[in-house]
């Protein structure tokens, strides 16, 4: 596996990165201990770098997996929505409680769009700047789908970190092209910011062309790392031959299935519009029948709107 030091934070990260979000109860809601021991799996391949969110409610895998490797040098990105100064201390301590751990490596603010997003959190922003001080955080950040918000970071000295919907296809970019927002985050990258990449497969609509879609997003020069959601050993072995340039036999090929994930609402849905709410790529709406209907097109499986319903009714599988 070969590392990369992110931006000027000095964290040295594996180029795969484990998006912890796909085994979490959002997705595919791996028992504890067995999401656990995929972690612990994937850092005996030699992966260091994981990225998660409050909303994924996923630190407790990640709390299993710092006890078990108490010798390596593991680091964790988490993210949070928060708006205020004591939203964000609530959000900090979770993360630093749940996870069991004096720090968080890199804690950003969840899904930014603009300049305007960003001056909106400055509460929060100028929290985690603080903690950082204190050192209970080590690098602070964005996550971003639009080109916009990467603009506006690079254009804040206080963020280290920028982490953006990138993939072959732009799909997802929600204000411009892929080569607009690769534009912007070699800019950033030369301007010393962190840079690991999300949605190299389009949240699974580009699964068909795999190999060709994490190939270019590994060979992006300006990106550190790459996160990509796993849930099981044949995909952290796929992934970790693809980040380190090697060819994947097809034999282990045939262990991963190929069947594409999808969002699956169920049938008793009540039309609330919370999901429709809080999906980042509007494409959730209420259909004639009252019930809430996805555009697959549009969808990029994030399960954000699996969090957002109060009655569990939609799930990614």
């Amino acid at each position: 596996m070969e590392y990369r030091t992110l931006g000027r934070t000095g964290l040295e990260v594996s180029r795969l990165c484990f998006g912890v979000l796909t085994m979490g109860p959002l997705q595919a809601n791996l028992p504890l201990a067995e999401g656990a021991a995929l972690l612990q799996y994937a850092v005996e391949q030699g992966v260091n770098f994981f990225d998660t969110a409050e909303i994924y409610d996923t630190y407790a895998y990640l709390r299993l997996l710092l006890r078990s490797v108490p010798n390596k040098d593991v680091i964790i990105a988490t993210k949070s929505y928060s708006v205020t100064a004591q939203e964000m201390e609530m959000s900090l301590e979770k993360a630093r409680r749940e996870l069991d751990r004096d720090y968080v490596d890199i804690f950003l603010l969840h899904e930014q769009e603009s300049a305007l997003t960003i001056r909106g959190h400055k509460e929060a922003l100028d929290y985690l700047i603080n903690a950082k001080e204190k050192g209970l955080v080590r690098a602070v950040g964005i996550s971003t789908h639009r080109v916009a918000a990467a603009q506006a970071a690079l254009e804040i000295p206080e963020i280290d970190v920028i982490f953006p919907l990138f993939n072959i296809k732009g799909l997802g970019i929600q204000d411009g092209t892929r080569q607009e927002m690769e534009a912007v985050l070699t800019k950033a990258e030369a301007a010393g910011k962190g840079i690991y990449l999300m949605k190299a497969l389009g949240g699974g609509n580009l699964l068909p062309q795999a190999a060709e879609a994490l190939n270019f997003a590994f060979s992006r020069p300006f990106a550190a790392a790459v996160a990509v959601g796993m849930k099981t050993r044949p995909e952290v072995d796929i992934n970790v031959r693809v980040a380190s340039g090697l060819s994947v036999p097809d034999q282990l090929k045939k262990q991963v299935s190929s069947a594409k994930r999808e969002l699956h609402i169920d049938p008793w849905c009540e039309g609330c519009g919370e999901c429709a709410k809080h999906c980042p790529q509007g494409a959730l709406f209420i259909g004639s029948d009252g019930k809430t209907h996805v555009r697959k097109e549009d969808c990029l499986l994030c399960g954000y709107c699996a969090a957002a319903c109060p009655f569990f009714y939609i799930k990614v599988y």
